[in-house]
């Protein structure tokens, strides 16, 4: 539960039984808004999905004094994934970060090489939704962009093991394309201002509605 005086956690339920069904979703959340007292329920809020779009219709025909949303940061992580999965520049692009950040970060001796170069920073960046970690990695790669360059170019790469394989030799040919780092650039550009949105929505500190609307 959110109110202007913070987060109260209510209860939990085992829901693995009855998340697929209409009707019992339908009294779960009945049950919730009840167990609450319906006058202090101003709002309701799940996922996007099918099956709670359909409950939350039912919910304000049955509970006529409350309002159901989806969650915003669900919305935005739908669109990260739609982004990711239909335009081509970002599936490629995100898919090349992913082999350059996986072949690094599964070589132990690569990372400390790595950290050298970027100051002990990391490439991979803790996301607030599923999709947004790669867009969020994105963004770590291309502050990162000189530090990277370095490595690939230095001697110590080269003469390394992971620098004379072909692997190796794969990965350096991804990180010092610039047709990548263009590419980089225009996705981030693109999704910059739902990271910012996104980031506001899924704050825990205080009820979002009336400063996003604002």
């Amino acid at each position: 539960m959110n109110s202007p005086k913070g987060i109260v956690f209510l209860y939990s339920l085992d829901t693995s039984d009855i998340s697929k069904k209409t009707d019992k979703v339908l009294k779960m959340l009945d049950d919730v808004v009840n167990f609450v007292e319906k006058e202090n329920v101003v709002q309701v809020i799940t996922d996007n999905a099918a099956n709670y779009k359909a409950v939350g219709e039912l919910l304000m025909q049955k509970q006529e004094h409350l309002y159901w949303n989806p969650c915003v940061a669900h919305c935005i992580d739908l669109i990260f994934e739609y982004f990711e999965k239909h335009l081509k520049v970002h599936h490629t692009t995100i898919k090349k970060e992913r082999m350059i950040t996986t072949y690094i970060y599964s070589r132990t001796m690569l990372i400390s090489i790595m950290k050298k170069f970027t100051n002990g920073r990391d490439l991979i960046k803790p996301g607030m939704t599923r999709f947004a970690i790669a867009y969020l990695t994105l963004a770590c790669l291309h502050e990162l962009k000189a530090s990277l360059m370095s490595m690939f170019s230095s001697k110590e790469w080269k003469t390394s093991k992971f620098g004379t394989s072909q692997e190796g030799r794969k990965v350096q040919n991804m990180a010092l394309d610039s047709r990548f780092w263009k590419n980089v650039t225009m996705c981030l550009k693109v999704v910059a201002p739902l990271m910012v949105l996104l980031h506001l929505v899924d704050l825990d500190v205080k009820p979002t509605m009336g400063f996003i609307y604002e």
